[in-house]
Parts: C-alpha cells; sequence; structure tokens
C-alpha cells in the first residue's frame, strides 16, 4: 500500500489468501500438512470455547472437496479427542481427495471415526438417523473462500439443510460460510447462516463486510502459521480500520495559535440550503481546525452567519445563485485556506457547474469534494483529478461511475477501487462499512454500522472534519480514514444516547472532540484476534 494507517489489518481477498498460502509452501517449505493442522485444530477450539464442555456433544462435520474439506476433517479429529461424538460427511468421493485433505480424512478413519460419503442424501436426515436427535454442533466445511460465482442445486441443499439444523445447533463455519463470495460478503445465492466463522490467518475481506454479518455470526481470527515476511512482502489491497488509525490524528502544540490549525473553507450553500455549509463547518471546528469560513452567494450570508456566530462568512457577489464570476471574486483570497471543502449545500442550479467548472481551474489547496460537487462531477469527471479526496454516498458514487445504486452495493469495494482509480482521488465510499480507496489500488474498510449516521448533514460533518485534517497537513488517504474512522466513533457516541435514533447531524459534530478519546483508553495494546459485530476491534 502507497498509505500506511497504523495497526490496520489486513482483509485478503479470496485469491490474495491463496497467493500467502502457495508462498508459505511453495518458497519458505511450510508443509501443507501443518497449515491444515493449524487450522482445523483452531476451528474445534473455537467450537468448543462457545459451547463449553465436549463429552456426549452431537458434532455433524461437513467436508466438502477441497482444502476446506481438509481443515474439517483435522477439526473432527480434535473434537472426538475432546469427548464430542462426531459424525463426519464429505461430499466427494474418497478417491478424490489429494494431498493432506487425503491424509486427514485417512487419519479421521484411523481414529474409528464415523465417516460417510453424502453423496445425493440429505445432510438433515443423515444426521438425525445417525445421532436419533439434532446436533449440537455443525461444522461447515463444505466449500471454502474459492469458491465464486452460483451455488449449483446440490450444494444449496445442503446449505439449506444445515442452515434448517441451525435452528437448533451451533454452526461453525471454516474460514468463510459456504456459498458466500469471499470478496463481497453476499451469499451466491444462499449461504451457511453461521453463530460464528473462523478465519484462518486474517478475515477475508467479503466476511468483514457488514452485508456479511447475517451469515459469519462472530468474527475469529487464527493464525495458522504463515509467516508475517510473506504477509508483508505481497500486503493485501485492503485493510480493516482499528483504533490505531487515531495514531493519525494531530497533536496540539502547547503553543499552538488558531492560525496555524488549519483554515478550512466550506464552498456551498443555495436557497433552502444553507444549513448543508454551516455543518461542514461545524464538522472542521469540532475536528480541531482553528479556523473555518464558510463561501456562499453573498445574499445568504446573513442566514449562514445567524446559525452559528463560531463560523465565519465569505460572501461572494450579491445575489442568492452561484456563476464562474464568483469563482474569479473568490481567487483573490484562496491563499488565506489550507483546504477547501466543496459541495454542501451548492445546488443544482447550471450557475453551479459553472462556477465549480471555473474554480477547479485555480490553484488551490487540498480540495474535498461531496455533496452537488459530486452531482456536477459526473458530468464532468475530468475535473475529480483536481480534487484529493470524493465522498460519495451509494447514489453519487452510481452517478460517477454511470450505472446504478445496486451495483454500487453489490461490491462495494470494487466500486470504490474502480472509482479511484478512474477519478484520479482518495474516494471514501459512504454508508455502513465505508470503503476507502486511493487510485493506486490500496483501500481500507470501516468497522461502523452505526444507524445515528444515517441522518441528513451527517456527510456534511464527515466533509467539514475530513478537510480539517487535510488543512493540517495529512495527506488524502490518511485524512480520510481518520475522517471516516473518528466520525464512525462520534456517531457511536451519539447512538448511545438515542439508540432509538433521532440524534441530529449537530450532535455528531458535538461529539467530536470527545470521540477520538475512545480509541486510547486501553492504547497501546496489541489488537485481539476476535472481532464482534458490537464492539471496536480494541475493545
Amino acid at each position: 500500500m502507497t498509505c500506511r494507517i497504523p495497526h490496520a489489518l489486513p482483509l485478503p481477498l479470496p485469491a490474495e489468501m491463496a497467493a500467502w498460502d502457495r508462498a508459505a509452501i511453495h518458497e519458505f517449505g511450510l508443509r501443507q500438512e501443518v497449515l491444515m493442522e493449524n487450522a482445523g485444530r483452531a476451528g474445534a477450539e473455537v467450537a468448543l470455547d462457545a459451547l463449553g464442555d465436549a463429552p456426549g456433544l452431537r458434532a455433524l462435520v461437513l467436508a466438502g472437496g477441497g482444502n476446506n474439506g481438509g481443515d474439517a476433517f483435522v477439526a473432527a479429529r480434535h473434537l472426538a479427542d475432546a469427548g464430542a461424538l462426531v459424525l463426519v460427511l464429505h461430499t466427494a468421493p474418497a478417491r478424490r481427495y489429494r494431498g493432506a485433505a487425503a491424509a486427514n480424512l485417512r487419519l479421521a478413519r484411523r481414529m474409528s471415526l464415523p465417516v460417510a460419503c453424502l453423496g445425493a442424501r440429505d445432510p438433515e436426515a443423515v444426521a438425525l438417523a445417525h445421532f436419533g436427535a439434532a446436533p449440537d454442533l455443525i461444522v461447515d466445511g463444505l466449500l471454502g473462500t474459492g469458491f465464486s460465482g452460483t451455488l449449483r442445486p446440490e450444494a444449496q441443499g445442503w446449505v439449506q439443510a444445515v442452515n434448517r439444523l441451525g435452528r437448533e445447533a451451533f454452526v461453525l463455519a471454516l474460514d468463510i460460510p459456504s456459498g458466500l463470495d469471499g470478496a463481497t460478503g453476499r451469499p451466491c445465492p444462499v449461504a451457511v447462516m453461521a453463530d460464528a466463522t473462523v478465519c484462518f490467518q486474517a478475515a477475508k475481506l467479503g466476511t468483514a463486510l457488514p452485508e456479511a454479518g447475517p451469515w459469519t455470526g462472530e468474527l475469529h481470527i487464527e493464525p495458522i502459521g504463515i509467516p508475517g515476511f510473506l504477509l508483508r512482502q505481497a500486503p493485501a489491497r485492503c485493510a480493516l480500520l482499528t483504533a490505531g488509525t487515531a495514531l493519525l490524528a494531530p497533536q496540539p502544540d502547547p503553543l499552538l495559535h488558531k492560525g496555524r490549525a488549519g483554515h478550512v473553507l466550506v464552498v456551498g450553500g443555495s436557497r433552502g440550503l444553507t444549513g448543508a455549509p454551516l455543518l461542514a463547518a461545524l464538522g472542521a471546528l469540532r475536528g480541531g481546525a482553528g479556523l473555518a469560513t464558510v463561501a456562499c452567494p453573498g445574499a445568504l450570508a446573513a442566514e449562514v452567519r445567524a446559525g452559528c456566530p463560531d463560523v465565519m462568512t465569505l460572501p461572494l457577489g450579491e445575489g442568492h445563485g452561484w456563476s464562474a464570476a464568483l469563482a474569479a471574486a473568490l481567487a483573490p483570497a484562496l491563499g488565506r485556506f489550507d483546504a477547501l471543502a466543496l459541495g454542501p449545500g451548492l445546488g443544482r442550479e447550471p450557475g453551479a457547474l459553472a462556477f465549480l467548472e471555473a474554480l477547479l481551474e485555480l490553484s488551490l489547496p487540498p480540495v474535498l469534494a461531496d455533496a452537488d460537487a459530486l452531482y456536477w462531477l459526473a458530468r464532468r469527471p475530468e475535473l475529480a483529478r483536481r480534487c484529493a479526496v470524493l465522498t460519495p454516498h451509494p447514489g453519487e458514487a452510481a452517478r460517477l461511475a454511470g450505472t446504478d445504486t445496486a451495483a454500487i452495493q453489490a461490491d462495494r469495494p470494487g466500486a470504490a477501487r474502480a472509482l479511484a482509480a478512474r477519478l484520479g482521488a482518495v474516494v471514501a465510499l459512504k454508508g455502513a462499512g465505508t470503503v476507502l480507496a486511493e487510485p493506486g489500488g490500496a483501500a481500507w474498510l470501516a468497522p461502523f454500522a452505526v444507524p445515528a449516521l444515517a441522518v441528513a448533514g451527517s456527510g456534511d460533518v464527515l466533509a467539514g472534519l475530513t478537510a480539517s485534517l487535510l488543512a493540517r497537513g495529512l495527506p488524502p488517504a490518511e485524512a480520510a480514514c481518520l475522517g471516516v474512522y473518528w466520525h464512525g466513533l462520534a456517531g457511536e457516541a451519539v447512538q448511545a444516547r438515542a439508540p432509538l435514533r433521532g440524534a441530529l447531524a449537530s450532535e455528531i459534530a458535538a461529539a467530536l472532540p470527545r470521540a477520538l478519546l475512545s480509541a486510547f483508553d486501553d492504547f497501546p495494546q496489541s489488537m485481539p484476534t476476535t472481532l464482534t459485530p458490537e464492539d471496536d476491534p480494541d475493545a
């Protein structure tokens, strides 16, 4: 990655994980049996930690035809050693298993475990006939991260059987729930609904996305022995932001004065939309900027100024609308500012496009484009390269990409990367699990899915906050990652006070000064290997 975010956790794509495996075996010299043993044992330990005493535990282990099936055979051995009553059903004929998977199938048989080929039978019927009751535990080793495309009808039947049994059993997925896409986190078209997923070496990108939560359950990340230097030689293109992101925050100098703390210019506002630039300015000030000014059409300046005495205004012209002439009027003052937040409340009258075109031809400090600026950049995408950061929501991203919102949401990481590469700017694709991407291909996932942030003006606060970090000297990717992470923490703080919604964007801004402190409560400590949907990775 061209930008290093402190303590970010790698989120490899399935192909990247496969490359790590190959490097560990063929370049470093680890035996595949060692990696498989470590993986299967880790799976069994997670299951036993969740369920407690093993003696008498009815465990159904489902093994697919690949290495994921080999991991399942290992897990079956360790569960049996702990006293569980294990039934192993494999989906491929025994003669088709190769290498370490075949070796572990043989070992399971040597332990005299009940092992059978599932064939065309229903795993639910086989399990009920064998145990005389529903299993207590189901280990899903049917399909690994190498799966893509659409499940065959036979595999869909296996998945549906697991989900029926899972109403009464604890379901543990090995590496990824079968049927879930390892890149997008979406079922294809169905997936095992696990209570927990044990991810080997690293969580795969798809498992960490918020939309995967109903299928993955609680994520556990367990090392399997792949040397760290191999991971550093070929780093995953995507990483999960953790509390370490807070280390990017500029530390205030005791001798600091407002002129050296960054001056943010928010350019926006139109009839009926003067609150948006004001919220962005509040986000900038609450994020640590020394000064925040709103540049708006002159006839709107008094309305903006009345909203908050902490925010200055820069009236442009005397009317209510935008024009290219207002860019010329703004030009002499641009040297006073350290960053621009362009777009909140800009409006969609034709004059706004003329203004934006003229403004982006000028010599500017770092520019963050949001809201209506993105609407106009979709018409003039070549101008996006003059911006440092773009912060679209899915609808705005769809407009920029020339597609629809459903296509953006179907593969959010891929969409963010494609936009960053096409537009030549850092892209923060907002939403549950905001995805940030650099033009060079690196990407980050924010670990927040906070309903309190889904309110009008929330994005304006984020725009101002991120612009304040640009104004204080952070590079675009670092400013965007820290801004999104900080904004997420503020959303969690607000949601704690308004769990059933009802919070305002201004309250998100007000929560910013203390929100980042929560990331330092137990920091620095080593990052844990267990992630839960409700907890921050270092909580």
